[in-house]
């Protein structure tokens, strides 16, 4: 199956999966955790992938972020095939192209706030000038400025989300990928988190692809694609659907696609 939805305004997609596939395993013994996916992400869209337990979504993200190598298909990355990336070519992909969030926000435990998020830029050789401004306008964006000189143990999981947030997007990178990015929070911190996320979305057409197994999370995304057993099963588009009637909606696809999400 394969959703390649245009654009209205003719807009070019920054992310094309096509016919991805992923094999783990040899003769006698191999899974087929991706069989053909295939869909487009556009410039400033929130998508969140769904799926139950073993569907593949984790697995995609891999694949999306060079952490995995796809065994066919396609992932092109603003016209950039990077399946195709020679290993000497990938970490500065990642570095310039790419932003990470993780469930375990993987901030470093010995530098504060602030030099968390600046090494990302000092990484991606920003000019030692402009790192000051450009953490200190995320910073705020974020809701985080109270905590720049703290250390990680010093903050709250929310803070720390928010911190690697920051230093996922103070690159300004094609992409933002996130996995599980509330799972380790509480419901409090994880809308805050969401909201802020959103926020970046509309106020700098931020794209981000999140892997999530909470349609709570996922009723703040643009659109949700579904994966089941491997294969895109179908999509979501939240269009001018309040939260509340996007997570409805989202629940009854879970009910249909059956199984655990978690």
């Amino acid at each position: 199956m394969h959703i390649n939805r245009k654009d209205s305004c003719g807009m070019q997609a920054c992310v094309q999966i096509q016919n991805l596939e992923k094999v783990y395993g040899n003769r006698g013994n191999v899974t087929h955790a991706l069989k053909g996916v295939s869909f487009d992400v556009y410039p400033g869209e929130y998508v969140g992938v769904m799926g139950a337990s073993g569907s593949g979504k984790t697995t995609l993200l891999n694949c999306v972020s060079t952490i995995d190598h796809a065994t066919a298909g396609h992932i092109l990355i603003e016209g950039k095939d990077i399946t195709q990336l020679k290993s000497a070519d990938v970490a500065d992909f990642r570095c310039h192209k790419l932003g990470f969030i993780f469930q375990d926000y993987n901030l470093l435990d010995t530098l504060t706030a602030y030099e968390n998020i600046a090494l990302a830029l000092t990484i991606a050789k920003t000019k030692p000038q402009e790192i000051d401004h450009k953490i200190q306008a995320i910073a705020e964006q974020l809701c985080i400025t109270e905590v720049l000189s703290k250390y990680p143990v010093q903050m709250s999981g929310g803070q720390c989300q928010r911190v690697a947030s920051a230093r996922a997007m103070v690159t300004n990178p094609a992409l933002i990928l996130a996995d599980e990015p509330t799972g380790a929070l509480d419901s409090k911190s994880a809308r805050s988190l969401l909201e802020c996320l959103q926020t970046m979305v509309q106020a700098h057409n931020c794209t981000i692809l999140m892997v999530t197994h909470d349609p709570f999370s996922a009723s703040y995304c643009n659109r949700i694609v579904f994966i089941r057993d491997g294969k895109l099963f179908t999509e979501l588009r939240r269009g001018e659907d309040k939260r509340k009637d996007f997570f409805d909606k989202i629940i009854e696809v879970m009910a249909v696609l059956g199984g655990e999400t978690e």
